[in-house]
């Protein structure tokens, strides 16, 4: 599609739907919001459909209508019970099927092209539906998989009758769409075993700002000082949303244990909220650990500063999530230049990764000695964690890039558009 052609005002519209979209700094809203004004830089009619609230909700609503860098942006307003019990999450869910639903309806028309996210979960049913009553093609970018995440927290009982349901409706809208975006190839199987043809799946993984978040020096870092740091600390990080896919009693029990060895040069820090900072937070205190610094989501502008404070990134995942989520934190760990300790499956998305370009190391879920012994060499080894950093950097350049996920949305949206 040539660019005069991609300007006009009668050109097809790329609207993306999703619950959180600029400013918001929930990770759903910068992934899309990253791709959103690329394209538009790219020539492309791009608009957003989110909701006028903040993923932490402590903002006030966002406009109901504004532009941003030529993205058109239409909010609707939805219900805030807040996501503290399920039937809160509920109501905040159904309030943005409703809205999104009707404004589907009146903004879509032939053509254009509908691209749902899973924020809320199993969006590209209801999005799907008015997509297809108005004639427009239609794509989900799945970046988890509901309700098989749900039956994982037991939030619903497994193959029970309202999980059956959910399913059936979810593999319906998948089925029926024009592409499938997954960004994980585990992911894109169990797409695949929904009975959606292999040619309407592609894999796209989450983007990471190369170009941004570059290796900085433990020394040359105003933060890691600022955080109180010292030069011969070795600082394992956690960086972004920790949530209930996630896991840290490895990491707290780990902690307990180098601090009774008196490895006080082995320090964790923590940076972001989630479902899980409570119970971390709680577990610091009731254990008196004192190797642990909290700290909260930072702003973007300081993201390369932020991810270069540690010397090792660790990143988890339920072993009942593989292939239901990928924990993209991962790529803008290995970006900095720092090698990632991955606790979760040995044979999931990311430890096949990690291993083959000896990048970090592979820790199972609650092997806390092995965490400890692998935290030990990095401090006494400093040659083999910075080699491993090096080759982290090399693997995200290569395969992961700001520049390789363009050009696999360039493409995309050209078969889409075609």
């Amino acid at each position: 599609m040539n660019e005069l052609s991609r300007q006009s005002v009668a050109a097809p519209r790329l609207i993306f739907v999703n619950r959180y979209f600029w400013p918001d700094r929930s990770a759903t809203s910068q992934i899309l919001s990253d791709i959103a004004f690329y394209l538009v830089g790219r020539g492309y009619r791009v608009e957003v459909i989110a909701s006028r609230l903040s993923y932490e909700g402590d903002e006030a609503p966002y406009p109901a209508n504004e532009v941003r860098q030529g993205v058109v942006i239409h909010r609707v307003t939805t219900p805030r019970f807040g996501r503290a019990n399920v039937i809160g999450r509920v109501a905040d869910y159904l309030g943005f099927y409703i809205g999104a639903f009707a404004k589907v309806l009146s903004l879509a028309r032939e053509g254009d092209v509908v691209i749902a996210k899973t924020d809320p979960p199993v969006l590209s049913a209801p999005v799907g539906l008015a997509a297809r009553l108005k004639r427009a093609r239609r794509a989900t970018w799945l970046q988890d998989l509901y309700p098989e995440v749900a039956e994982a927290f037991a939030v619903l009982r497994k193959n029970g009758l309202l999980a059956s349901m959910v399913r059936a409706s979810r593999d319906r809208s998948l089925r029926d769409a024009t592409m499938n975006i997954a960004i994980g190839e585990r992911m894109a199987q169990i797409v695949r075993q929904a009975g959606v043809k292999k040619e309407r799946i592609v894999v796209i993984p989450n983007m990471t700002d190369d170009e941004a978040i570059t290796p900085v020096d433990a020394i040359d870092n105003p933060l890691r000082r600022e955080w109180g740091f010292g030069p011969d600390d070795l600082v394992v990080g956690y960086s972004g949303n920790l949530g209930r896919a996630h896991e840290v009693d490895t990491v707290l029990d780990a902690a307990e244990r180098l601090e009774a060895m008196g490895r006080d040069d082995i320090r964790f820090l923590v940076i972001g909220g989630g479902y899980l900072h409570p119970h971390l937070e709680a577990e610091i205190a009731r254990r008196g650990l004192t190797n642990f610094v909290v700290k909260p989501y930072q702003p973007r502008e300081r993201l390369n500063l932020s991810l270069t404070v540690p010397d090792v990134h660790w990143v988890s995942l339920r072993p009942a999530l593989e292939g239901l989520i990928v924990p993209s934190k991962f790529y803008g760990a290995a970006a900095s230049g720092r090698p990632v300790v991955f606790i979760g499956d040995s044979d999931g998305e990311i430890a096949p990764l990690v291993h083959d370009r000896k990048c970090g190391a592979i820790i199972e879920q609650g092997a806390s000695d092995h965490l400890v012994d692998t935290l030990c060499d990095y401090a006494d080894r400093p040659q083999q964690r910075l080699a491993q950093g090096r080759n982290a950097r090399s693997m995200v350049v290569e395969k992961f890039s700001r520049r390789s996920v363009y050009e696999a949305w360039d493409a995309l949206v050209d078969r889409l558009l075609a």
